[in-house]
């Protein structure tokens, strides 16, 4: 037996089958996880086949690293994306657009369906951030970047009034999270993947609002602080949900509200201090730009 051939092949196994070992070493480790002690043999073999999955794909990762750094370089679409901003800031809010009104029309139908203010004024909330999108949406189709500086200038001031009145809704989610105690509960399994996708959510929010502003376009800052408050929102409802998910009975109901009222206030207080900024940097430009006309 050639062991050196053997070692490699387990090593460094053909690209479908390290594809096909992620779904199936996920599912096994879940379902043992959910359904079976630690100390079953299922359990057991799953953990190994997890590892052995991670293993293999931390042995890939310096081709993938050169594959990826090769494919952005050279193919072609991959260019395209990397060199229009419009297209990515489009892409973008068409997608935002896309999440908020189906997760609107989700909240306002469980409104209805339960006849509860708490879903009324999540739903009024992202109503709120699909608006927007699509205000800004209907510019960027048009336009390239700065090249209308004053009317992008008075979008963004617009999106910083409706941010301060986005922040009525927001009230409304706090209130009823701290004084009606209205939170969800979730699996252990999909709050930590919740987890996982609002913080890189945030992170990328909050990567992309420093990114853009080298694009010297109002607009697309606008677009990228929609990003950053949906963000920040949801790293509330992803608290709120942990400490009810992960709550073992030693956290009283008083600190519960206690942590839920302190971030939602701080989240509160960076949503009204992001508005004042957009209107008055908006302001202060508009006049500027009204000034040189002049």
């Amino acid at each position: 037996m050639n062991w050196k051939k053997l070692g490699k092949a387990l090593l460094f196994p053909h690209m479908a089958i390290m594809i096909l070992l992620i779904p199936v070493a996920t599912v096994f480790l879940v379902y043992s996880m959910v359904f079976l002690g630690t100390s079953s043999p299922v359990a057991i073999a799953s953990y190994m086949l997890s590892a052995y999955t991670l293993t293999v794909w931390c042995f890939k990762l310096p081709y993938l690293i050169r594959f990826f750094r090769t494919f952005k370089n050279e193919n072609k679409y991959a260019l395209i994306w990397r060199n229009d901003t419009k297209l990515r800031v489009n892409t973008s809010l068409y997608a935002g657009l896309l999440w908020n009104t189906a997760y609107a029309l989700l909240q306002l139908g469980m409104g209805f369906w339960h006849k509860s203010f708490w879903f009324f004024s999540l739903a009024a909330y992202y109503i709120c951030l699909g608006v927007m999108r699509f205000f800004l949406l209907r510019y960027t189709l048009h336009h390239k970047p700065g090249e209308k500086l004053m009317k992008e200038l008075r979008k963004y001031r617009a999106c910083g009034i409706v941010f301060l009145l986005l922040n009525l809704a927001l009230t409304l989610m706090i209130f009823f999270m701290v004084y009606w105690n209205r939170t969800f509960r979730h699996h252990e399994i999909t709050t930590i993947a919740l987890a996982a996708f609002t913080f890189t959510s945030l992170t990328l929010a909050i990567i992309n609002i420093i990114r853009y502003r080298k694009y010297n376009s109002p607009v697309y800052s606008a677009a990228k602080a929609i990003s950053l408050a949906s963000a920040l929102v949801s790293m509330l409802t992803l608290e709120a949900t942990m400490l009810t998910t992960f709550n073992d009975g030693t956290m009283t109901l008083t600190a519960r509200r206690l942590f839920l009222g302190l971030s939602g206030g701080v989240i509160s207080i960076l949503i009204i201090a992001m508005a004042v900024y957009m209107i008055r940097q908006a302001n202060k430009k508009i006049k500027l730009l009204k000034a040189a006309k002049e």
